[in-house]
């Protein structure tokens, strides 16, 4: 079972939809990731795509993000969620029942952007493309001055190649036996060092 790994609910279990749609990440790999990015989380806005148990979102929370939307289109996973977010008692997070795509197009309309995206899609589907691509022409990834632009944070499989769109810069990324995690930035240019530790 995943738990909060850091912050004000740490320790606390979470449950996991039931069925074969849901992959949870297993902890030490996402607290690798939370690690790397862990000093750009507080005050910050996290969308989690692909939420599933609402783990990375609940995660962001914990570690002081402002607010989480949180996308699943499982109703089972979203009940799920809202369990979850009350369980851990944390405040700011937005569960949304629908595809992925929808949400995007959706938060585009009403002009959000995010400080941290973090995506987990099913493997081997060609999701990921797609979804860094939408992820830019939407302008989901707000932007920044310097090395302050938002982050991508990506799940795939580890034999998994995409695409990285214009505009947005690889800065990490960690190979696990079946999992690969990549950490891009918005920006043109960067510098290596703007995200610390290594996954």
């Amino acid at each position: 079972m995943p738990r909060i790994i850091a912050g004000t609910a740490r320790g606390v279990v979470l449950e996991t939809p039931e069925g074969p749609g849901t992959r949870p990440t297993a902890d030490f790999r996402k607290e690798a990731v939370f690690s790397s990015i862990q000093f750009e989380i507080p005050g910050s806005r996290f969308l989690d795509l692909f939420s599933g148990s609402g783990a990375a979102g609940l995660e962001a929370l914990s570690r002081g993000a402002d607010e989480a939307v949180l996308v699943d289109s499982d109703p089972a996973a979203c009940a799920c969620i809202r369990r979850n977010l009350a369980k851990t008692k944390l405040a700011g997070g937005t569960v949304l029942e629908t595809d992925v795509f929808t949400a995007m197009d959706r938060l585009y309309k009403e002009g959000i952007q995010f400080d941290i995206i973090y995506a987990d899609p099913p493997y081997h589907r060609s999701y990921e493309g797609k979804i860094l691509a939408m992820i830019a022409k939407n302008a989901l990834a707000a932007p920044g001055d310097g090395t302050d632009g938002a982050l991508v944070v990506l799940e795939s499989a580890s034999d998994t190649d995409f695409e990285i769109p214009a505009g947005f810069v690889k800065i990490k990324e960690k190979k696990y036996r079946v999992t690969k995690f990549t950490i891009l930035r918005r920006k043109e240019e960067i510098d290596d060092n703007s995200v610390s530790g290594q996954l």
